[in-house]
């Protein structure tokens, strides 16, 4: 793991915050719509389950909670990296 060169200025992160605002809701509407794909691909079913659908059982709502969570998690990671590195190659900071 490599040591901060250097610790960002405030500026950065003040210029960051509108960036990281819509990377957060692009990671929304991106991995609804990958996870959307996903579920579809694995069960053959249009929609997956809510927590208080009493039709599914509880192993399929958590399946699809744990899948939904992963796929959030990974879109989340490449938005916000590919964020920052957009960011600091733009104003040359790294923005935090």
């Amino acid at each position: 793991m490599s040591e901060n060169k250097a610790t960002p200025s405030t500026s950065a992160k003040l210029l960051y915050r509108p960036v990281g605002l819509g990377a957060g809701i692009l990671t929304g509407l991106v991995a609804k719509a990958l996870f959307g794909v996903v579920w579809k691909k694995v069960t053959h079913e249009d929609d997956s389950p809510s927590a208080t659908d009493e039709q599914r059982d509880l192993a399929e709502i958590l399946a699809a909670a744990a899948l939904e969570g992963i796929v959030y998690a990974v879109v989340k990671a490449a938005i916000d990296r590919g964020g920052a590195k957009l960011f600091a190659r733009l104003t040359g900071e790294w923005p935090g």
